[in-house]
């Protein structure tokens, strides 16, 4: 039997369960260095350059159930199996876009611990053989990234080269094949065609594209081991998470919580609701409405949440007021959802404008058509030449279900709401 000196994981049973995993301790106070940051997680492992002991680590991460933090929540460790598995020489990608408007939680870790990050995106280059690791990133904390990196090279701490890259300021720009035709051509236009980046990606090579939160997890899994990174969370869905919190809260931002974590507990770690909610948007602009209270009650897990239809998504937590209008809130992300779409099809470029159109009559109490419009909602979902438009008939549809008293009411005239628009933040449209 190995004694706890001979084991690969540090400590693993060390501080199971204490939170923040990820973030530091105390919050800005700007990033970590990379001292500090070697301080409180010590040095990555070696990673040997035989296939045996990277394929014995990629099983470790099998067994710690870690999976992608971006949104979709696909294994991680299948990921990194099916890319090293490639005969070419592959390509890792860190996703740090973060083209999800209400969300922080990247741009948080990044601009905080860009070091956890940059170890996950080395350590995974190393797990599939890649000889380099691109971190793309949003432009507002371009910086810090740059300076970590900077600050790594000085001190040759990193076994594979970084290049650090600004993503495309648009809310499809974060979907693994944008990503790719983003690094590789310029433009940030998703498929849902085949193959695969995870096949054929960034210059025809394989191509692991990673959320910068799954890879900070990997990170430390590899310091710690299965054990330790399922101390929190349940047996299905494993480990913690980090949320953004937005809306009426009294203390709106990022936090880190265990998976399974009933919903209206990750409320109370942004101070609880500020004033009496109506719903909650779950997941992000391509989530679901949940009505409150019933969603309080619920885990914050794909299946605590999947009965009310929601998932944890891009790791969002919007609270509405009741005072707010969900209607008129739901009018102007479809609108903006409209206005991001990539162009590359029907049901996106004409389906989601005529969608939002009549959404936004019904809103403002002009003649609408209910029915037409769920008719142009089954009209665009799952025909689009990516799942753009899926996502935005997905959290639609929920707003006419959680909200429909008052769509009734709006189809008379009236409308409950007495506090301006302007709860959910909806950015400019981007330039093209």
């Amino acid at each position: 039997m190995k004694t706890a000196e001979q084991s690969p994981w540090l400590a693993a049973g060390r501080a199971a369960a204490e939170l923040p995993r990820l973030l530091p301790g105390r919050c800005g106070d700007g990033p970590v260095s990379l001292a500090g940051h070697l301080a409180r997680h010590g040095r990555l492992p070696v990673i040997g350059r035989g296939t045996g002991h990277r394929r014995r680590l990629i099983a470790e991460i099998g067994r710690a159930g870690l999976s992608g933090r971006g949104g979709a929540a696909f294994p991680t460790a299948r990921k990194l199996a099916t890319v090293a598995a490639a005969r070419r020489t592959p390509v890792v990608i860190a996703n740090g876009t973060e083209g999800e408007p209400a969300s922080a939680k990247d741009k948080v870790l990044l601009a905080q611990a860009p070091h956890l990050v940059l170890d996950g995106a080395v350590l995974a280059a190393e797990l599939v053989g890649a000889r380099q690791a691109i971190v793309v990133v949003h432009g507002a904390v371009r910086e810090p990234v740059d300076d970590a990196v900077a600050e790594r090279r000085r001190a040759r701490y990193d076994r594979v080269p970084v290049r650090v890259l600004t993503a495309a300021g648009r809310f499809v720009a974060g979907e693994a094949s944008a990503l790719v035709n983003w690094v590789g051509h310029g433009i940030p236009a998703p498929t849902a065609v085949p193959p695969r980046v995870s096949e054929r990606g960034l210059g025809g090579r394989p191509t692991l594209v990673q959320n910068v939160e799954t890879l900070a997890h990997l990170a430390l899994i590899v310091r710690h081991g299965a054990p330790w990174f399922r101390s929190l969370g349940t047996p299905t869905e494993p480990g913690s998470v980090l949320v953004t919190v937005i809306g009426a809260v009294r203390e709106p931002g990022v936090y880190e919580t265990g998976l399974g974590t009933p919903t209206g507990d990750v409320l109370a770690l942004a101070g609880g609701p500020a004033v009496p909610l109506a719903a909650l948007l779950i997941g992000g602009y391509s989530g679901a409405w949940v009505p409150y209270p019933a969603a309080a009650g619920r885990p914050f897990s794909a299946a605590g949440l999947r009965p009310a239809g929601a998932s944890p998504g891009a790791g969002l937590l919007a609270a509405m007021p009741a005072d707010a209008c969900g209607l008129a809130e739901t009018a102007r992300v479809a609108r903006y959802l409209a206005a991001e779409s990539a162009g590359q099809c029907g049901p996106c470029v004409f389906g989601l404008g005529s969608i939002a159109a009549e959404l936004e009559a019904l809103a403002a109490g002009r003649p609408a058509d209910p029915g037409q419009l769920e008719r142009w909602l089954g009209q665009a979902d799952g025909r689009g030449a990516c799942h753009h438009p899926d996502g935005a008939v997905r959290m639609i549809r929920s707003a006419l279900e959680v909200f429909a008293a008052e769509t009734a009411e709006h189809a008379r005239g009236w409308c409950r709401g007495t506090r301006p628009a302007g709860v959910l933040p909806v950015p400019p449209q981007a330039p093209r």
